[in-house]
Order: C-alpha cells, then sequence, then structure tokens
C-alpha cells in the first residue's frame, strides 16, 4: 500500500515538474517585444549646431555625414556642398525660419533647420536601418574606399560637370591640370566643351596653356551623359599632337622641295589615291589642278592622262587597262621604268617607286632634249664614220687606255681584219702585233706603243713602212683631243703632207 502512493507522489511530481517547465520555455507574447526593445540599439542623433555662419558643434553622426575631422573647422559654405548633394539646393545664407528639406532619393528621410536664437540647429532624421542595410552600407563602403584611392592614383583628369559647365567632382590629376592651367578646380570647367545635346557620347580635342612650361596642353576627353550633367574623361596627346606636327611640316618641306622640281611628281595611297602632286606633274601632263586637288584614283589618273593624248595610245586601251594590276605591281617592286613617245613629239621617261605603306609614286621626266640630242650625236658620229670610210688611207684611232676604239673600211681592207666582229677589246699590243706580222722588221713598233700609252710630250711623227707583199706605208701618228691617237697608213704614190721630219729618218 505504501509503494502504490509513493508512486503516485512520484508520478504527481513528475507531471507537475514537466507543467511548470513547459509553462517557463512557452515563448510569451508580452515578454519579446520589451526584450528586443531593451536588445535593440539607441538610434545615434545625427544634428549640428551652428551660430551665426560657424559651426560650433556637431555629433559623430553629423561628422561622418559631413566627412570632416574632429577638430576641423566648417561654416554654412561648407554643409552647403555636402549636403546638397543629399538634400538638393541649400540658401546661400542660415535661413531665419525653420525649414524642411527631404531627399530626393528618400522622402522619410528629412533635414530640419531650425533656428534657435542665434544658433541655428540642424537635425538629420529618418528610419533605422536594418541589419540587412547595415551590412550592405558596410560593403559599399569598402567599395567606396576602393573606388576613391583608385580615382586618386588614376593619371588621367576625370571630373563631372552639371549642364552649365559648373565642376561638381573631380580626381586628383584634374586638380593637377588645372593647377598648371592656372583655374580653380572647383569653377567653371577649364576646357571648352560643348557637348551635343542629341548625343549621349561625345569625343573634343581641345587644347589649353601650360603657365609652368609656357607650352600647350592637349587632351582628347571623351564626355558621357549621366543624370547629373556630364562625366569627362581626359587624355593626353601631346605626344600624337607632337607627331602630327612633325609630319605635317615633314610634309611641308617635301612640298616645297618638289614644287621646285622639274620631274613631275605623283604618289598615291595603299588605296591608290592621289595624296600628293607638284606643280611639275601639271605642267608635264597638262592635268586640271581642281582634277589632281579631289584625290582621284589611280585608273582615273591614267585615263585623264589618255584623254589629254598625254601618254601613248596603246593599240588596245580596254586590255592595257586591265593590265594596269601589271603595271602596279612592278612599280610596288621598283621595276617598273618606261620611255614614252607622246604624238606631240616630245618623250617623257615614267619610273615607278614604291611609296611607305603600300603606296606608289611615278616620276614624269621630260627627256626630250637628252633624245634629241643622243639621236643628234649618234647621227654626227656616223657621218663621221661614213666620211671616213670613204678615205683611201687606213685609219685606226686608240682611247688613251690603248684600246682600239674605231678603224674605217681602207683599215679592214690593208690588215684584213674587223676588230667589230670580235667579243674582246683590241688593244695596240694587239694592232701592232697584227701590222708586225705584215711588215719587214722596223723599230717603229715599240716607239709607236709607247706614244699610245704617254700623255705627255707627244708631237706628229711619221715612219715608212714595207709591206711583205711589196707595198710601202707612209705610218703617221698624231695626238687627237682625250689623249686619243690617230694612226693612219698611205700608200706611197698618195699626197701625204709631211710637217716635220720622220724620227727614224734622222
Amino acid at each position: 500500500m505504501i509503494d502504490v502512493f509513493a508512486a503516485i507522489a512520484i508520478g504527481l511530481g513528475a507531471g507537475a515538474a514537466a507543467f511548470f517547465g513547459a509553462l517557463l520555455l512557452r515563448p510569451s507574447r508580452h515578454y519579446v517585444p520589451e526584450v528586443a526593445a531593451a536588445l535593440a540599439p539607441v538610434p545615434e542623433r545625427t544634428e549640428i549646431l551652428l551660430t551665426g555662419p560657424r559651426v560650433i558643434d556637431m555629433t559623430a553622426s553629423a561628422r561622418q555625414m559631413v566627412d570632416c575631422a574632429v577638430a576641423e573647422p566648417l561654416d554654412w559654405t561648407d554643409l552647403v556642398c555636402a549636403l546638397t548633394p543629399l538634400f538638393g539646393p541649400l540658401p546661400d545664407q542660415p535661413p531665419q525660419e525653420e525649414t524642411i528639406l527631404t531627399s530626393e532619393g528618400n522622402p522619410d528621410l528629412r533635414l530640419v533647420i531650425s533656428p534657435q536664437g542665434p544658433d541655428l540647429r540642424l537635425t538629420v532624421s529618418g528610419p533605422p536601418l536594418g541589419l540587412g542595410a547595415q551590412l550592405r552600407l558596410q560593403a559599399d563602403r569598402a567599395d567606396l574606399d576602393r573606388l576613391r584611392r583608385t580615382m586618386a592614383l588614376v593619371p588621367c583628369p576625370i571630373w563631372q560637370s552639371s549642364d552649365s559647365g559648373q565642376t561638381l567632382w573631380h580626381n586628383a590629376a584634374f586638380e593637377d591640370i588645372c593647377a598648371q592651367m592656372g583655374c580653380a578646380a572647383d569653377g567653371p570647367c577649364p576646357f571648352d566643351l560643348l557637348p551635343a545635346e542629341d548625343e549621349d557620347t561625345q569625343v573634343t580635342r581641345v587644347s589649353a596653356p601650360d603657365l609652368q612650361t609656357g607650352g600647350t596642353l592637349w587632351f582628347e576627353v571623351q564626355s558621357h551623359r549621366v543624370p547629373e550633367g556630364w562625366l569627362h574623361v581626359a587624355l593626353s596627346i601631346d605626344a600624337i599632337i607632337t607627331s602630327e606636327m612633325s609630319q605635317r611640316n615633314f610634309l611641308q618641306t617635301l612640298t616645297r622641295i618638289f614644287a621646285h622640281l622639274p620631274i613631275g611628281l605623283a604618289v598615291f595611297d595603299k588605296e591608290r589615291r592621289l595624296v600628293l602632286f607638284n606643280p611639275a606633274l601639271i605642267d608635264l601632263t597638262a592635268l586640271p589642278a581642281d582634277f589632281l586637288s579631289v584625290r582621284p584614283n589611280l585608273l582615273s589618273f591614267f585615263d585623264m592622262l589618255r584623254d589629254k593624248r598625254m601618254m601613248p595610245e596603246p593599240k588596245n586601251y580596254q586590255n592595257w587597262r586591265d593590265k594596269l594590276g601589271d603595271l602596279i605591281a612592278a612599280a610596288s617592286s621598283d621595276l617598273y621604268i618606261e620611255t614614252w613617245n607622246l604624238p606631240s613629239g616630245l618623250t617623257y621617261k615614267i619610273t615607278g617607286r614604291p611609296h611607305p605603306d603600300g603606296g606608289i609614286a611615278f616620276l614624269f621626266e621630260d627627256i626630250s632634249a637628252e633624245v634629241s640630242l643622243t639621236r643628234r650625236f649618234r647621227q654626227e658620229i656616223e657621218t663621221s664614220h661614213a666620211v671616213l670610210d670613204c678615205l683611201d688611207d687606213a685609219i685606226a684611232v686608240f682611247s688613251q687606255m690603248g684600246v682600239l676604239s674605231f678603224c674605217n673600211e681602207a683599215y679592214r681592207d690593208l690588215w684584213n681584219s674587223d676588230p667589230d666582229i670580235t667579243l674582246t677589246e683590241t688593244g695596240v699590243t694587239d694592232a701592232t702585233r697584227l701590222w708586225q706580222a705584215q711588215c719587214r722588221p722596223t723599230p717603229v713598233w715599240g716607239d709607236l706603243r709607247d706614244f699610245v700609252l704617254n700623255l705627255t710630250d707627244r708631237a706628229i711623227w711619221d715612219a715608212e713602212l714595207d709591206l711583205l707583199c711589196g707595198q710601202r706605208l707612209i705610218c703617221r701618228v698624231e695626238p687627237v683631243a682625250g689623249g686619243a691617237t690617230l694612226v693612219r697608213f698611205s700608200r706611197i704614190g698618195a699626197v701625204v703632207p709631211h710637217p716635220e721630219p720622220s724620227l727614224h729618218d734622222a
């Protein structure tokens, strides 16, 4: 019996314990909010206190909002610059009555400006941030610090301006450029930029004076439209401008040089369009200057030459035009040289030369005078040869080096030799050996060889020769212009003048 009562007591005790334990562990509707409210962080006030235009006190939250140091002196102008991006434009002077401003991006965020006698209190209020927003804000703050360090180290100027041209933000490189130009970084944009209203991106090449060196700074500014106005990125192109100016000066120098050349010059680029010509080309080809100024292509250029009758008329011009590619290839490899005999009687020498970057340069040279002089000189030589061939005396002319350069028909008949049909040159030694073989012994040949090769103290002399066939000859040796020597063989019985006695008769 006692055991039964003991078991009942133990069961009742365990049940009571379980009941009260469950009661204690069950969440209470009234207890949790109180605990949460007690554990929730108290929001920090964001207030700024001014006396007149000077800031005399501000909370840590307000100092963080304005982004200033603890002991940094501030005034109303500094607050306007710091709070305008958050709450819109603020008045230039501290207001005399209470003013409430709301943030454009967050209507729940408000700025209350309250005059309090000689003081002015600025209070910023808004909904508290949740834990997720705080974590996101912390991550964004790290990104912001990283971006600020990056913008500070970027060597090219970057800035943001309003539609009116006022600078809203800039990096350190922009501030350095403004210092070189002698203007304020937070003032109007120092560059003359006129972004188009109907375009979101624009590239402008601008220049500005460099007050430190006295030179000129050149930039290529890329402007991108943003909600607050324009974002500008300036890239220095001083090296490009210097290169372009050097190239332009070099081209002008070449143009001035080419202007005085008597040879016509036509330079075509890799697209086969005319990029450079000189006045001599107009004079030689009679092509209009306005036609050359519009940069015709190579085919149009030669078509115009044909129309002006300034090139030989090919038998089939269409086939020749189709083969113009071969002409271009030959000129590109420095192998194109032609002589044009024009219908007007002029003679042009056309030379094709490769030009840098795949271009081609054609040279037009008037060689009419040279050709005419060469023809006339050749005609005179042929006439002289014909006259000498009509003489009965055998004539041989040796050059200064002792080489037989000419002999007439009587010489070939007398010595039964034609030097023109041999591939090698005939020297005075070879000639005297031929003569000696057909004459009786005489000491004349050594003297004749010495006379031909001697350039000083030369005078006309002659000697008699006896051929093996019994014929007698008079050999006359005479110096002629240019160090040459004329040797003439006359048969005895012919009238031969003797201005001087023979050296061997003495």
